[in-house]
This record gives structure tokens, sequence and C-alpha cells, in this order.
């Protein structure tokens, strides 16, 4: 058995926004669907938790829930008109809380248990309890700003979590790595101009928030030069993402000495997601993984929590995360990746790598 957390809750499959198809409000033009409605489903996760438990990789690992954070956590982040207008809308019925951030009855209460499950993930592994976690928490939360929900996150969990562990611990430095293939705006935000939180996101070019690149936006004041973002052209695979975690997250990481790496964990940069257009498969996440493990094992103690983002392939995203929950074990388990052949075949050409990875020299 590995020392290393699973964190899920039941409720946090329970929030719903209401009745899409994809990401479009039913209505007008847009046909109602026949079987899942909005891209944000909980189905990718339930089937994750499932395949983990069917895997047996589940028995290796620590399962543990959390408590809901409070009012006065979520202060820490989120200003107080922001969080009266969440829980007004939805203990009203839901609606539309900001653009591209629809909320249900129960979605201010399930994304308190969300925030929590982050928490208590980093508590524990900072403690000492665990050497590692995954945190398959919903809504997500790398797109929520002070006072403002987006992509589908109204809290933003990581920024959360990491206000009450510097409370708690006293802890100096944290790196937040982000991987999903949409921008992680939020925390690069709350952090723009602070030296306690390195931020490094790698992502899609211009996908989202919608024309946004962010080569150029590197942290002011106090947070200058610790805000690292690599915007990958549409099509980059395998090869230029291992490339600017060796030539961009690695070497910041090295430089900056974390005491703790949380890594904003979407799969959404998979070959086959309906709202990325990247070329990853389940090995690249499990080298991802592998790869900030053994940073984390070099710069602190190994203390790493995965948090689990976006990733909209309800079909494939469970192979990715056991991939990852596998690399960050250290367990492998029997299960076969059934696109993995596909999608090493639809890879870039080797012209097509060389350019992408130039792409990224140039940002070095």
């Amino acid at each position: 058995m590995s020392n290393s957390g699973f964190f899920h809750d039941e409720h946090c499959f329970w929030h719903s926004g209401g009745l899409f198809a994809l990401t479009l409000p039913v209505g007008g033009w847009v046909e109602p669907p026949s079987g899942a409605a909005h891209a944000e489903s909980p189905e990718s996760k339930r089937r994750l938790k499932n395949l983990v438990e069917v895997s047996g990789l589940g028995k290796s690992l620590v399962q543990r829930g959390g408590e809901p954070v409070s009012m006065a956590q979520m202060l820490k982040v989120h200003t107080p008109e922001y969080l009266q207008r969440f829980r007004q809308l939805c203990a009203n019925g839901g609606g539309l809380l900001d653009p591209g951030a629809p909320v249900g009855p129960a979605t201010y209460e399930v994304a308190r248990v969300s925030a929590g499950l982050v928490s208590a993930a980093v508590n524990q592994v900072l403690q000492g309890e665990l050497d590692n976690a995954y945190v398959l928490s919903r809504p997500p939360g790398h797109h929520a700003l002070p006072d403002q929900a987006m992509g589908f996150c109204y809290l933003n969990n990581i920024a959360i979590a990491i206000e009450i562990a510097r409370e708690q611990f006293g802890i100096e430095r944290v790196a937040v790595l982000d991987w999903d293939v949409h921008h992680g705006n939020g925390t690069q935000t709350i952090y723009y101009e602070r030296d306690d939180v390195l931020t490094l996101s790698i992502h899609q070019q211009r996908a989202y928030p919608r024309g946004y690149t962010g080569e150029h936006d590197t942290g002011s004041g106090a947070g200058a030069g610790l805000n690292v973002n690599v915007p990958l052209p549409p099509g980059s695979g395998h090869e230029a993402y291992l490339h600017a975690m060796q030539r961009m997250v690695l070497p910041a990481l090295e430089r900056y000495r974390p005491q703790l790496i949380i890594v904003a964990c979407g799969y959404d940069a998979s070959g086959v997601d309906p709202l990325g257009r990247m070329l990853l498969h389940s090995d690249s996440y499990r080298e991802l993984t592998r790869l900030t493990r053994e940073a984390a094992e070099r710069l602190c103690d190994g203390k790493l929590v995965l948090v689990h983002e976006g990733g909209y392939a309800e079909a494939y995203v469970p192979f990715c995360g056991l991939a990852a929950i596998e690399a960050l074990s250290g367990i492998r388990t029997d299960v076969q990746d059934p696109l993995l052949a596909m999608l090493e075949s639809q890879q870039p050409d080797a012209q097509t790598v060389a350019f992408q990875k130039t792409l990224i020299d140039q940002l070095v």
C-alpha cells in the first residue's frame, strides 16, 4: 500500500448548472441534449473514481474526505459581495452567476465541499500524514477570480487551500503548476503581485480566456518574475509538453525551491477532448506527473498535491486520470488505455514538433 491520498466526496457529483448542450444553454436554435447536458458534468469524474476502484488501485490508496470550507476561509480569497451574490443566487434556485458559470440550487454548498477536499489534502501532506495526494474536486476552481466566477469555476479551490495552509503552518513558498488546456487565469490574478506563490501555466494559446496567451505576463511588484506562462499552439502533443516541462517548468521550480507543489490537473489537453485542440494521451499525463513528482522529491520532500480541474471527454478522462494517479502513487495497474495507440499515431510529425519546440525555446 502506498501513502498517497485520494480525496473525494459524493456531493461533488451532485452540482448541476441546468440544461445545456455542451456549453450552450438550451433554447432558441439549441436543441435539448438526449444524454448528458453541460460539458462540465459529473460523469468524467465519477468514471475516474470508478476506474480507480475496479482497477484495484483504490485499495492501495489512502481514501479520505474533508470538511466544507467556512465563510471565513473563503474570505481569504474571495470578496464578501461575490460570496453573498453566489449564495443568494443558489438559494433562489440558480441561474447564470457570471458568463460561463451557471449554478443550480446546490452549487454553493458543493463548491464549499470541493474546496474543503483540496484544503484537507494540502494540510495532510504538509503535516506528513500523506506523502502526496490526488483530489477529485468538483466544481473546478482555477478560473475563479476573487470577485467573479468564470469557466465553470466558482471558488478558487487551490488558492483557498494555500491561504488556509499559510495560516496553519506558516508555509512561505508554494508552486502552482497548471496543465489544464485553458489558462489558469484565476490563480494567476490572485498571486500576480506576491512572492509567496510561483504560478506556472502550460495552456493552448488563445483558447480560454478567449484570445489570451500570456507569455509577457510575468508578475509585478513582489511577484515580478514569478508568473510563468507557456502558451502552446493548437495541435501540440506529447513531445511539446515534455519540452515545455524541461525548458520552462522544471528550471523555474528549481530556482524557486517551493515547500509544496500543487498541480491544477486538467485533462482537456487530450486528443479527444471537445473543449481543447491538443494531442495528449494517458502516457503524457503519466510522464507529466512523474516529472513533477521527481521535482517535488528533490525540492520539498515529495510534498505534492494534484487537484482535478478540467477534462470533458467522459470516456477518456478516466484513463488519463488513472495514469496520473499511478505515477503519483508508484503503483501500476493492469488497465490498458484503449485509445493510446490511436493517439500516439496522431502525434505531430518531426518537422511540426521541431517548430513547436522552437516556439517554446523562444519563451525561455
